[in-house]
C-alpha cells in the first residue's frame, strides 16, 4: 500500500500567535520550517502537495503542487485532509498522510508507522500519538495520549463523507476519525515529542536548540 501513499502538508493555519502570516517561511538552522517538513516527508510517501490558501505564488521556491481548501472559510485541518483528499483522488491514490507545516521533528518512520497500525481496517484511517506527561495527567482528562490530528492516514474512499461532515459543520478532527473506526499509532516523547511545533517565538527559539 505504501506505493499508493500520498504526503500532504497542512499549511493553511492562521499563526495568531506568531502575529500571523506563514509560519511554515519562518527559518530553523538557516532554512524554513516548511524545508525541514519536506526533507522528513518527501522520501516517505510517493509524491508531496501543500495545502495553503491565498496566493500560491508565494511557496514557488518549494516546487510543490499547492492545493487550496474547497471549503470556505476558516474551516480547520479537516479542510485541508479534504483537499488533500480530492487532489490525491486526481492522482490514483488511495490514502493520503499529513504533516503540518511548522513540526520539523516528526518521526522519518510516520508512514510506515501510521499503516502498520491500519492493517486489516477496511478504510486505512490512523492519528498519530504520543503518551502523555504525569503533568499533563495531573491536570485532568481521562486519556493517557495526546492525539496529533495534523499527522494521520486519510483514505480517499472516506473523501465524500468528510466533504458532507464539514458542510454541516463538523470541525473537530476526532470527532470524525472515531466515528469511522479510527485507530491511533503510538510514538515515544523521549527525549522530547516529535510532533512538537513551533507556535509562537520562544518555541522557534527551543527548536533552534532542538537541531541535532
Amino acid at each position: 500500500m505504501a506505493e499508493k501513499v500520498l504526503g500532504v502538508i497542512l499549511a493553511g493555519g492562521l499563526a495568531t500567535r506568531m502575529g500571523g502570516g506563514d509560519k511554515g517561511l519562518l527559518e530553523v538552522g538557516g532554512q524554513s520550517l516548511l524545508s525541514h517538513v519536506i526533507e522528513r516527508l518527501s522520501p516517505q510517501v510517493a509524491g508531496l502537495a501543500l495545502n495553503a490558501n491565498g496566493d500560491a505564488a508565494r511557496f514557488a521556491e518549494l516546487d510543490l503542487p499547492v492545493i487550496a481548501d474547497s471549503i470556505e472559510g476558516f474551516a480547520g485541518p479537516l479542510a485541508g485532509v479534504l483537499a488533500g483528499l480530492d487532489w490525491a483522488a486526481a492522482q490514483g491514490a488511495d490514502a493520503i498522510v499529513t504533516a503540518a507545516a511548522d513540526t520539523p521533528f516528526f518521526p522519518t518512520d510516520l508512514v510506515a508507522r501510521l499503516i502498520e497500525a491500519s492493517d486489516g481496517q477496511t478504510y486505512p484511517l490512523v492519528l498519530a500519538t504520543t503518551p502523555r506527561t504525569g503533568e499533563e495527567l495531573k491536570s485532568g482528562g481521562r486519556s493517557k495520549v495526546n492525539r496529533h490530528p495534523t499527522f494521520g492516514l486519510w483514505p480517499v474512499a472516506l473523501r465524500d463523507d468528510l466533504r458532507a461532515a464539514l458542510t454541516d459543520g463538523l470541525r473537530k478532527v476526532v470527532l470524525w476519525t472515531d466515528q469511522h473506526g479510527g485507530r491511533e499509532a503510538l510514538f515515544e516523547a523521549e527525549p522530547f515529542d516529535p510532533f512538537f511545533n513551533v507556535n509562537t517565538p520562544e518555541d522557534l527559539h527551543r527548536a533552534e536548540g532542538l537541531l541535532p
